[in-house]
């Protein structure tokens, strides 16, 4: 067994994204190659409704798939083929674009006015960039838990583990997607199948990924009044985690436990040509996607 260095720990940057969203960006629209499969991770998390009302009006997809994670309040879903639905706390959807979609999302908080989820985009490889559309829509009640008997909490939404199976399937990416709790002081050890790329998104409490160690955290450099220096800092609300090659992630939980998503996928290894929600291998096919888009021809008729 070999436990997976950490190649990189930073925090989620704020970014405004639909028609007028606050959210954090973990990554996305940089490096391609970085966490391929895996292109873009937000977190959306407000306490006001006017940080996320106004949401995600109609706007196009092409070959990738979307994953919707809700944690509170609720989002309203519809889209250019006449699905619509809405996803509840705990529900998750993973859209695949394929072709060509219009849609939108707009968002709604709980009683108290708080919204939260994620949203994960992964690409499509080249053989299924101009497939069909489809959904799937899971209920919160659907996706199994497992807890260990010292309190780990693990919710398998896409993948194997543990002995469950998440409900998503036929996912391009072969991801495996687990919503995992760790309690306070507690070190637990979750293997990764060597050959995925992976990445850990912290949003609740602290903690150390680290080789096995006590909970000293990482050692980062960080500018701290105007001087560069090293500092042991413990990975905390909003932190993204990437992952070197190996088999296993070692955590230990810091007082008040830790919350993480935990991500991997078979990297895809293609050419990606890019350009917001579309995403394409060449730049022709690129450039026809903005012509489907003006002509009229962006969504493709059922077969």
């Amino acid at each position: 067994m070999s436990i997976r260095p950490i190649l990189e720990t930073r925090r989620a940057t704020p970014a405004l994204e639909g028609a007028g969203v606050k959210l954090h960006r973990a990554f996305g629209f940089q490096d391609p190659t970085e966490l391929d499969p895996f292109l873009l991770f937000d977190d959306f998390r407000n306490e006001h409704p006017q940080d996320y009302l106004r949401g995600f009006p109609w706007h196009p997809h092409r070959g990738i798939e979307t994953i919707t994670y809700v944690l509170a309040g609720t989002v309203e879903h519809g889209d250019s083929l006449g699905n619509s639905g809405t996803l509840g706390a705990g529900d998750v959807q993973w859209m695949t674009a394929g072709s060509g979609i219009l849609h939108q999302e707009m968002p709604k908080g709980n009683p108290q006015g708080q919204m939260h989820g994620f949203q994960l985009w992964g690409n499509l490889p080249a053989s299924q960039k101009m497939t069909a559309p489809r959904y799937q829509d899971v209920r919160g009640s659907e996706i199994p838990e497992v807890i260990d008997d010292d309190g780990t909490r693990v919710r398998v939404i896409v993948g194997s583990f543990w002995g469950k199976t998440g409900p998503v399937d036929g996912i391009a990416a072969d991801p495996q997607y687990l919503d995992i709790f760790v309690p306070a002081g507690v070190k637990k050890t979750f293997r990764i199948d060597t050959y995925r790329r992976a990445f850990a998104y912290v949003f609740e409490g602290a903690g150390a990924f680290a080789d096995a160690s006590a909970p000293t955290g990482v050692l980062l450099e960080k500018e701290v009044a105007g001087e560069e220096v090293n500092i042991r800092d413990l990975s905390g609300d909003r932190t993204l985690i990437r992952f070197g090659t190996g088999d296993e992630v070692t955590v230990q939980a810091g007082p008040q436990g830790i919350r993480f998503l935990l991500i991997s996928g078979a990297p895809i290894a293609e050419p990606v040509a890019w350009h917001g929600p579309i995403v394409m291998n060449t730049q022709e096919e690129l450039m026809q996607a903005m012509r489907d888009l003006r002509n009229g021809t962006f969504i493709r008729p059922a077969h």
